[in-house]
């Protein structure tokens, strides 16, 4: 490819997969020994547009893919398990490489861009891509250890591998002001107050253990196996800006990677409840950390929460002792 060409998508497609289409959706079917319906779903599941039957879109390694998904169903997965996983990869990967390839074109590309910068972008991705290659699966596997330790941990409470029903600590940080801000603020100055947030609220809920579930622009969900861990978290966070939080403790249900039920719904009221700089939790919380060194507790009047009828709510704060 000429340096000074814009590239277009067949470059870049071939740059990152690294292999031409060479088949249509049958012939990919066949290729691999499945059926067209169930390539069909998976493909829609992993999150791709559907293909016309006659368009030749896909590569050998998407052959060598459904390959393997045909050795999972000779393995004992049955279709639907395998339909899920993909619906989670696809999900999942379709953020990281949005997100990925975000960072990179704004670090990579000058603002005042010309056709050589664009051109350039392509080298330098096919330089650093066997690094991000690497360096995905080795953390895909070390977080699949962490979520099956965690698994392992409540099946000795919990006497089953996967529990519908967990007792966790629940917790929501809120950005005060946000939509005020957002308006106050250009494109660029609110992505980096968003990032800077996202990026604060994952580094003290990985230093204390505990699990990011998922952010929401001016908000982040998170999970910790003990009370304790989640108001240290709490109170970690803070004091990094200006955030309102809200927590509660009891059964929650996982699924798709997110944590549903009324716990959650109580720290999500809690949290709308707290006044800027606070963090509110539920009683249960608060019995969780009552005494506990490095931790105050100021019971405050009871208040309704929406769909929850009347709640008391604690204010927590680090203990002057």
């Amino acid at each position: 490819m000429s340096e000074q060409r814009r590239p277009t998508a067949e470059d870049i497609e071939l740059l990152l997969v690294g292999l031409p289409p060479r088949h249509t959706r049958a012939q990919v079917a066949a290729e691999a020994g499945v059926s067209q319906d169930l390539a069909a779903r998976i493909w829609r599941a992993l999150g791709f547009a559907q293909r016309a039957d006659d368009a030749v879109a896909f590569t050998d390694a998407d052959v060598a893919a459904l390959r393997r998904v045909r050795r999972m169903l000779d393995g004992g997965l049955d279709e639907q398990t395998v339909i899920r996983m993909a619906r989670a990869l696809g999900q999942t990967t379709a953020r990281l490489a949005q997100w990925q390839a975000e960072i990179f074109v704004g670090a990579t590309l000058p603002e005042e861009r010309t056709e050589g910068d664009l051109a350039a972008l392509l080298g330098a991705a096919q330089k650093v891509l066997p690094d991000f290659q690497h360096v995905l699966v080795h953390v895909w596997r070390a977080q699949l250890a962490a979520a099956g330790t965690r698994l392992l941990a409540m099946a000795d409470v919990h006497d089953e591998l996967t529990p519908t029903r967990v007792p966790l600590a629940v917790g929501f940080a809120d950005l005060v002001s946000f939509t005020r801000r957002a308006r106050e603020l250009d494109e660029r100055e609110l992505a980096d107050l968003v990032e800077g947030f996202e990026a604060r609220a994952s580094d003290v809920v990985a230093s204390h253990g505990a699990r990011l579930v998922k952010t929401l622009g001016d908000e982040v969900l998170f999970t910790a196996g003990t009370a304790e861990q989640a108001g240290a978290i709490a109170l970690d966070l803070v004091e990094t800006g200006e955030l309102r939080i809200g927590m509660a403790y009891g059964p929650v249900v996982p699924m798709m990677g997110d944590v549903f039920g009324t716990t959650v719904n109580l720290a999500a009221r809690l949290t709308a409840i707290a006044r800027p700089g606070t963090i509110l939790v539920d009683a249960e919380l608060a019995e969780g950390i009552d005494g506990r060194e490095g931790y105050a507790l100021h019971k405050i009047r009871r208040r309704p929460a929406r769909g929850l009828g009347v709640v008391q709510p604690y204010v927590l704060r680090r203990s002057s002792s």
